[in-house]
């Protein structure tokens, strides 16, 4: 959340995006030189208060992280957003007026910016249970869903790298909040770590445009994921790659149920695909990409090893 900087060794890029550069439709592009020119679409429906603190927000990236945030646009009329849990107990949601989002964010585009950040409005009706489950670093996040739908929405339509921030009424304050979750307890806004980020942002490239330094589907060799997590499209269309590892890490749980048991990902290495490999944690997750990278089989930094298979 607030504390999330960026780093010359990560791109910073929207779901969406992922998703169509692990099915091969496009490349991304690192920033090496300059920086985009960043346009802010601030929800109509957010009172006065939180409109000030964002505008400070921008104007101390300017100021401060020297970031180019150069025009800022008002929707027309509040998006409406709304949220709601799935029977998995995934978070999802809805935007009431998607055209006014997708308005303010051509207006910004015409003139001139590169990269768009969006705040919108998130009302404060949170279920309280689901608050408190994930302020003590167990829970859902709730908003998570319905900040995914406007960033792919704007992606989609617009093509350009966007990310989202949420304009809400701060929580009140509370000694027991795990360690996981007091970044997001910092500050009167998430935009400045958005803003950060986007400002080298990596660029959308088509096939027909493929340039020297630029990243595609078929220079991924590892994923890592969750064990419980691996039915997102990006990982589903990477797993088909011969030579691609699925590093599953058992430590971070999810509600989702989507094993590589359950969507037969521990079959696809015989059949031309990925190679599974369990772990317990990230730390044990760092082990085995190093090992790959290194070109070792990091079975055989394990006690027990399976023999060669004769056929």
């Amino acid at each position: 959340a607030s504390l999330y900087s960026p780093s010359s060794n990560i791109l910073y890029t929207e779901g969406s995006a992922l998703d169509r550069f692990a099915r091969g439709e496009i490349g991304l592009r690192p920033m090496t030189r300059g920086s985009h020119r960043i346009g802010l679409v601030l929800d109509a429906g957010m009172n006065k208060e939180l409109r000030l603190r964002h505008l400070q927000a921008a104007n101390a990236a300017r100021a401060t992280l020297g970031i180019d945030v150069s025009d800022c646009v008002t929707t027309e009329e509040p998006l409406g957003v709304s949220l709601a849990l799935g029977p998995s107990g995934a978070s999802w949601g809805t935007l009431t007026r998607p055209e006014a989002l997708l308005r303010a964010s051509k207006r910004l585009l015409h003139l001139g910016c590169t990269a768009l950040a969006v705040v919108a409005y998130f009302p404060d009706d949170e279920d309280p249970a689901s608050l408190e489950a994930y302020r003590q670093g167990r829970g859902v996040d709730v908003i998570g869903g319905a900040e995914a739908i406007i960033s792919h929405l704007v992606t989609q339509e617009l093509g350009v790298p966007c990310a989202h921030a949420p304009a809400m009424i701060p929580d009140d304050l509370d000694e027991s909040v795990s360690p996981r979750c007091c970044a997001e307890e910092l500050g009167h806004t998430f935009l400045p770590c958005v803003l950060a980020n986007l400002n080298k942002a990596p660029s959308f490239e088509a096939p027909s445009d493929k340039s020297n330094g630029s990243l595609w589907a078929p220079d991924v060799r590892a994923i890592v994921v969750p064990a419980s997590a691996c039915g997102g499209s990006a990982v589903l269309s990477l797993s088909r790659r011969r030579g691609v590892i699925i590093v599953v890490v058992e430590e971070n749980k999810t509600v989702m149920g989507a094993t590589p048991e359950v969507l037969g990902l521990d079959r696809s290495q015989a059949q031309g695909g990925c190679r599974v490999v369990r772990v317990a944690n990230y730390l044990e997750a760092a082990g085995v990409l190093a090992a790959h990278r290194a070109g070792l089989l990091a079975e055989s930094l394990r006690p027990h090893h399976s023999a060669v298979t004769i056929h």
